[in-house]
């Protein structure tokens, strides 16, 4: 009897799993290109935040989530050393690049309309960074446990997701840009289990894209 009951139990489980990663491809897989397909040039804005306070909702009811990850802001002072010090090279390393491949764009946005660059550096991180954190990390690293665990395996499963998403925006920089960062962003996470640390690293990375003038390949007009 014990036996059959721990077989049982391991085929709920193995059930469970598949269920649950069949529900994590088309999520973040097939949901995602059907938005490609049939709503280029419509603002993924309103999406991300609804989704992002359905995330919040879906949270919150899990008696095995801890709220704190929300924002963990004391996790935020000894991540913010690394955090500022790779920026800092990956910023001369994108000012280099866009001044010898894309000289005429350098410095575009905040040179040519900087009431608009501001509002991107404030509006960016509140109504895009914050939504697609708790989306993509999460959500996702608490939902989705079960399937990839809580290492390497839901890191690589994160930025995969995060990096495709990004094909609605048409060109290859956009989604190997945001894969490479979604490594980045969600191994913050699982060291930290901070969204506001994570949150304030993929905001510096977005406006820094915006500020150096690669803001076109990951703007939802671009294709229009």
């Amino acid at each position: 009897m014990a036996v059959q009951t721990v077989a049982l139990g391991a085929e709920i489980t193995n059930r469970r799993r598949a269920y649950l990663l069949a529900e994590f491809v088309v999520l973040f897989f097939g949901t995602i290109a059907a938005f490609a397909a049939f709503a280029q040039g419509v603002s993924p804005i309103p999406f991300l935040v609804a989704l992002g306070v359905g995330s919040v909702v879906y949270l919150v009811r899990q008696k095995s989530f801890d709220r704190k990850d929300f924002l963990r802001s004391e996790a935020v002072r000894g991540q913010l050393r690394p955090m500022l010090g790779l920026w800092a090279v990956a910023a001369v390393v994108a000012v280099v690049a866009v001044a010898i491949l894309l000289p005429d764009d350098l410095f575009g946005l905040p040179a040519s309309n900087p009431w608009l660059w501001l509002a991107i550096a404030i509006g960016y991180p509140l109504l895009s960074v914050y939504p697609q954190e708790l989306i993509f990390r999460a959500f996702m690293f608490h939902r989705y446990a079960a399937v990839f665990g809580t290492g390497t395996g839901m890191i690589i499963a994160s930025a995969a997701a995060f990096g495709f998403a990004h094909i609605i925006f048409g060109n290859w920089f956009a989604v190997v840009a945001t894969t490479v960062g979604g490594l980045l962003f969600a191994s913050r996470y699982a060291r930290s289990r901070s969204l506001l640390a994570v949150s304030i690293e993929h905001g510096l990375y977005g406006v820094l894209i915006f500020t150096v003038g690669l803001g076109q390949f990951v703007y939802h007009g671009a294709n229009s």
